[in-house]
């Protein structure tokens, strides 16, 4: 601080040169100006050096210090964040007709600042205001210096930021594990395991605060609830994966709608099966001329050999007609019985080949069913993930610095 005291000024010439003097800050008079929002126990940090006096009666005053001050910090964009820290100093007592004070620049002296780690300095501005308090009447004088800083994100995004980003990556594979191998409920468990403890670790860096989530944990917020869907999509799929006729009945909305429409979507296709929209307008249809000729159709033994309700055995051979006529002998009857169990057991033995057939055709509706939903949960993952990672990228001020 620098000012002009009539009351110290003297001629060189009369004092042998002595054009400066050291006085003790006690000792002259100097101007209250203090810090106003100070957060120090003595309110005031400087330490009251001496006072240079010149013969012209200007007096120049560097009390060194330390200053704590009040400040508003704002996380809501952490680790991305700037803070704005105002030091207002002015007079305590003198009013602005008394005492005026003025800048000597617009900005303060950063020429010895010795740059931090975790903080940049982007500036110092300063401003002089003219305010007035209700107390009185007189207007009072204060300057204000803008301490801007900026967090360097370099640390965080190497420590923070990319672990995430590659977990919830490697939830993704989640998804690319088939069922069959039993270990996707272990690993979605375990990435969200890891998740939970890489959580704890953050939690430690984040200033503690309920007025503002940081960004840092939206983000976190995020890839957590991506994480549990993924498991929970999982067991869904493995729960279709593992159906089969002897337990759950194939409903007609799976064929149509998983198997079907969301197939098409999807783009999926089985070895053999068309999935265009033509196709999955006229299966209900194909299927019941299947069922129609399943019923008109006989089987091989059923056109070789007819029983008459008559007890007769008729032999056909192509277009020419061999009637045998078994009397009720007990040749005969013999004959027949062994005919009616060798039909009856290639029947029964038919039936349990077109059964087999049949559930597991089922069987293979309900993996197709599975592999579906589970390419439906990887698409909305995989978009979840990169909506949700961009999103709080773009929302940050910066990225590195």
């Amino acid at each position: 601080m620098s000012w002009t005291d009539d009351n110290l000024a003297w001629d060189p010439q009369e004092f042998g040169g002595v054009s400066s003097i050291r006085v003790p800050a006690k000792k002259v008079w100097r101007p209250d100006v203090l810090l106003y929002n100070s957060a120090d126990d003595g309110f005031d940090g400087t330490f009251y050096t001496n006072v240079i006096v010149y013969y012209n009666g200007s007096c120049q005053w560097i009390p060194p210090g330390m200053f704590k001050s009040t400040c508003s910090i704002d996380i809501s964009k952490f680790p991305f964040d700037d803070q704005k820290c105002m030091l207002k100093f002015g007079s305590w007592t003198y009013h602005g007709l008394l005492l005026d004070l003025r800048l000597e620049g617009d900005t303060g002296d950063t020429s010895t600042f010795i740059r931090s780690g975790e903080w940049e300095l982007i500036g110092v501005p300063a401003v002089r205001n003219v305010r007035k308090y209700e107390c009185c009447p007189e207007h009072y004088i204060d300057l204000t210096f803008t301490i801007h800083i900026r967090r360097r994100t370099l640390y965080y995004g190497f420590n923070i930021i990319i672990p995430c980003v590659l977990i919830s990556s490697m939830s993704l594979l989640l998804f690319l594990l088939p069922p069959d191998s039993g270990e996707k409920i272990s690993l979605g468990v375990t990435i969200l395991l890891s998740l939970m403890v890489f959580l704890l670790l953050v939690a430690e860096t984040m200033p503690p605060t309920s007025d503002a989530v940081p960004l840092i944990g939206i983000y976190f917020c995020c890839i957590m609830v991506m994480c549990s869907v993924s498991v929970m999509c999982t067991v869904i799929v493995l729960n279709f994966h593992y159906r089969g006729p002897e337990t759950h009945t194939l409903p007609n909305w799976v064929k149509k709608t998983v198997n079907g429409w969301l197939a098409w979507i999807l783009r999926m296709q089985r070895p053999g099966h068309d999935p265009s929209r033509a196709r999955i307008l006229q299966r209900p249809r194909l299927r019941d001329s299947s069922r129609m000729q399943e019923r008109s159709s006989r089987s091989l033994l059923a056109n070789v050999l007819e029983l008459d309700d008559n007890t007769s055995l008729r032999l056909e051979n192509g277009s020419s007609g061999i009637s045998i006529k078994i009397d009720d002998c007990n040749e005969g009857g013999t004959f027949r019985t062994e005919l009616l169990a060798i039909l009856k057991e290639l029947r029964r033995i038919t039936g349990k080949y077109k059964k087999d057939e049949d559930d597991m055709d089922i069987r293979s509706e309900w993996k197709f069913a599975a592999m579906v939903i589970d390419r439906l949960c990887f698409w909305i993952c995989v978009t979840f993930t990169v909506v949700s990672t961009v999103t709080v990228l773009m929302s940050a001020p910066q990225l590195m610095s």
